[in-house]
């Protein structure tokens, strides 16, 4: 496993990630999500990624009691905030008092005295920015905080949160998670050039587009059982990537894959990391082998030929 520096910080992270999205707490049983996760430690992940409405804190149980048997100092873990947790109108958003108490419940759930990253899991029109980072900001100074992040806001957004931050001495954004794959490519115009220009990073996720390339989907057959295509609380956001064009895409690439002696998966995780501003490739993994096989992605080179040659079929 190879490590990238965070942004501007010192902060190192795994070139791999795992996450817990659609999957602890819902799809996969506790004792399987804990052998995913022991797998990645043992192969030297040290990033993995939770929110506090993944299954409404569930997720963030388990990987905080899988994490628990190892030093605190040897990973890194981030959780996030925005999306409603309860039915009052407090109960959603970047207001102070939000990020406050879901802060703390998130700390509660994970068993945790602190997260190295807080990500403000998308930009609230409704709050003012600046009472946003200031309550972060207490929390970094109060040591429940080590690192501000954001996720899927805009180059504008990052820019009008920078400024924020600097304007009143708070400490600034260092990295944003965005949505990234072959097929999801919005990121390039203008948030990682941004993003890059600031010392901000990228962990980036759904590099698998919801796993369609992995290649286990073929365009004319049947959805494979058991897969998340076919499961009505993980597939809402799959439709886009099942479309013929998009899966014939994907077998020419399963081919240019095996030709150079990889999975399609680890082939599609090597073309996120060719970007020098992504930091760190956030996969999910229902199973260990799973997480074993995307993990050896890092580290691996694409020559110019093979980017173009990827490039020519993406068109």
């Amino acid at each position: 496993m190879e490590y990238r520096k965070l942004g501007r910080t010192g902060l190192k992270v795994s070139e791999i990630s795992l996450g817990s999205w659609l999957t602890y707490g819902n799809s996969t049983e506790k004792d399987t999500a804990t052998k995913v996760i022991d797998k990645a430690y043992d192969l030297g992940i040290n990033s993995f990624d939770t929110a506090n409405m993944y299954a409404l804190g569930e997720a963030e149980k388990i990987v905080g009691e899988a994490l628990a048997k190892y030093p605190r100092e040897s990973f890194v873990l981030a959780t996030k905030v925005f999306w409603p947790m309860g039915e009052g109108p407090n109960d959603r958003g970047l207001s102070r008092k939000h990020v406050f108490e879901q802060l703390h419940a998130s700390l509660k759930r994970l068993k945790m005295d602190y997260v190295d990253i807080y990500y403000c899991h998308r930009y609230d029109p409704e709050t003012p920015v600046d009472e946003t980072l200031r309550t972060i900001d207490d929390m970094v100074r109060q040591g429940k905080v080590l690192y501000v992040g954001v996720s899927e806001w805009t180059a504008a957004q990052i820019v009008e949160g920078l400024g924020t931050a600097d304007r009143y001495l708070l400490d600034r954004i260092v990295v944003n998670q965005p949505q990234y794959n072959m097929f999801h490519r919005y990121i390039e115009q203008d948030v990682l050039p941004t993003s890059e220009k600031n010392g901000i990073s990228q962990i980036v996720f759904s590099p698998l587009a919801q796993g369609v390339l992995t290649g286990k989907y073929k365009r004319g057959q049947a959805l494979p059982e058991g897969s998340r295509a076919t499961d009505p609380s993980s597939n809402m956001f799959m439709n886009a990537f099942l479309e013929d064009d998009v899966l014939a895409k994907v077998e020419k690439l399963g081919d240019m894959a095996k030709g150079l002696d990889l999975s399609l998966s680890q082939l599609a995780i090597a073309w996120i990391l060719r970007q020098p501003g992504v930091a760190s490739a956030l996969v999910g993994a229902s199973k260990p082998h799973q997480i074993e096989e995307n993990a050896k992605a890092s580290g691996i080179k694409l020559s110019d030929e093979t980017i173009n040659a990827i490039e020519d079929i993406l068109k």
